[in-house]
């Protein structure tokens, strides 16, 4: 149970993934990177979420700004948006990119907390 509820806490990060339907780069992300991103280091701390720009964002991420350009991911933490990636770069750039966005995640406080449960859960599962 204490895991689970750990688990929870460390989901307070979320990438958002802002698409569109017909978005070429859109579905080379689906094809090379959301197959594996829930397995991930990043996708455990920051769970992909996404957002169909033609129905708006949610009313819980109005305070993102949102672009034009498909996709976009917002690197968000408790209300507040640590950075963004804009397009999808290809595999090796994106996984790049969003290592930074971690960092700063790590840098803000409160993604560092998240990074040691993670590592607590991973001891405890293996």
């Amino acid at each position: 149970m204490f895991v689970a509820l750990s688990l929870s806490n460390a989901r307070a990060a979320e990438l958002v993934m802002f698409e569109q339907a017909g978005c070429a780069w859109c579905e080379a992300f689906d094809r090379e990177i959301a197959p594996i991103y829930g397995k991930t280091e990043e996708g455990l701390r920051a769970p992909l979420r996404r957002v169909d720009t033609s129905l708006g964002a949610p009313p819980d991420l109005a305070f993102i700004e949102t672009e034009r350009l498909t996709p976009l991911f917002v690197l968000v933490d408790r209300g507040r948006e640590i950075g963004r990636i804009r397009g999808y770069p290809g595999e090796d750039h994106f996984w790049g990119l969003l290592g930074v966005l971690m960092k700063k995640l790590d840098a803000s406080g409160m993604g560092e907390e998240r990074a040691q449960l993670f590592e607590k859960i991973v001891r405890v599962n293996d």
